[in-house]
């Protein structure tokens, strides 16, 4: 019956560290898109982001007893997990197909109906001119890579990101414009179209 008090994410953030595993599931599910981010920000380009991903949940589980601070510090702990797994882990020989397909739909809006995940055949132009976008994304320096990401795969506030990053909002909302700046000038030298939609 506990399921019915976790409307509140403090509340939620409490049982979990008290080792109640069904409010530690809600929790990671709430917040495992927004971790792809920055894993996808800061990963090896042989890592596999379904592998980073489990090391990550794996890591919440054996540490979520040891969060303090409750709500306010569960993104930055979070986040310094994401960091530290990314920068540690995965030598892998290719980026999962149907992972990466799907961060290329969260991050340019496009639906993905047409692709074909098992064979990499009939993939539609617009999810191949994404996913060239993401690997131009994926260029950008640190600074500015991760906050883009995080709004466009995401959809985190300005607000929010600062939170995750330790940063004011108002460095956030600069970052990321001079981000979509870089990424549309990157995108017109290498003559993807899809740079005014990733801009905008």
């Amino acid at each position: 019956m506990g399921q019915h008090d976790f409307s509140s994410e403090e509340a939620l953030v409490g049982r979990a560290v008290e080792g109640d595993h069904e409010a530690l599931r809600v929790l990671w599910s709430r917040h495992r898109r927004w971790v792809a981010a920055i894993l996808l920000a800061h990963m090896p380009r042989e890592a596999e982001l379904d592998d980073l991903l489990q090391d990550v949940a794996t890591l919440v589980v054996s540490k979520i007893g040891g969060l303090r601070g409750g709500e306010s510090s569960l993104r930055p702990w979070l986040r310094a997990i994401a960091l530290s797994v990314a920068r540690t882990r995965g030598r892998r020989t290719q980026v999962r197909k149907a992972g990466w397909l799907r961060l290329v739909n969260w991050a340019s809006g496009w639906g993905g109906g047409e692709e074909r995940s098992d064979d990499g055949h009939e993939r539609s132009p617009l999810i191949e001119e994404g996913r060239r976008l993401m690997d131009l994304a994926g260029e950008l320096p640190d600074g500015y890579r991760e906050p883009l990401l995080l709004k466009c795969v995401q959809g985190l506030s300005y607000k929010e990101i600062g939170e995750v990053m330790g940063l004011p909002d108002t460095t956030i909302e600069t970052r990321i414009a001079r981000a979509r700046r870089m990424l549309r000038e990157r995108a017109e030298a290498a003559g993807i179209g899809a740079a005014e939609a990733a801009g905008a």
